[in-house]
């Protein structure tokens, strides 16, 4: 576990990172925290005593990473960009979660929950963040339906959206 202080900071531009709040993480502690990585791992932790965790550090070169600060993290915080803040962090390694609606519907699709439990933990992730950053019931059932749909289909999470958008034009 690693203890520091940091300053709240914004990216003016910076091509896919453009506008967005970040907290760097220098060399010297990223190497502390999790020695010779240079690739994205998951954190959690405080910043400001406010919670966090399933949070990816993003490498920025040289060694060091920063943490993208979004607004969930910044109103728990009560802090904007120019504000120091304490950052403490720990390697984590809980299984991310699963959605408990995907799997309830997975197992009313005996050919999709095959295709499903084929896949690396790492693809069936990204369905279950996609499904569960829904911010609508419609969407999520949406999604969940085109998952199951694309599962039988034996298409992959990127075929599955595409496939999805080209009928959608």
């Amino acid at each position: 576990m690693v203890s520091f202080k940091a300053l709240l900071q914004k990216f003016d531009k910076k091509g896919e990172k453009t506008g967005w709040t970040y907290v760097e993480i220098p060399a010297d502690i990223a190497n502390e925290l999790n020695p010779n990585v240079r690739t994205s791992y998951r954190v959690k932790g405080t910043l400001d005593a406010f919670a966090i965790k399933l949070v990816a550090l993003i490498p920025m070169g040289e060694g060091g990473f920063i943490i993208p600060v979004n607004a969930g993290m910044r109103r728990g915080i009560r802090q904007k960009e120019g504000a120091t803040v304490e950052v403490v962090l720990e390697i984590d390694t809980d299984p991310l979660p699963q959605s408990d609606d995907l799997l309830a519907c997975l197992e009313d699709e005996p050919k999709a929950l095959a295709y499903f439990n084929k896949l690396p933990v790492s693809h069936q992730n990204y369905y279950s963040k996609w499904i569960e950053s829904a911010k609508t019931i419609e969407t999520k059932t949406k999604r969940i339906s085109m998952t199951i749909k694309g599962m039988t289909m034996g298409l992959d999470y990127g075929q599955t959206l595409r496939y999805f958008r080209d009928l959608e034009k």
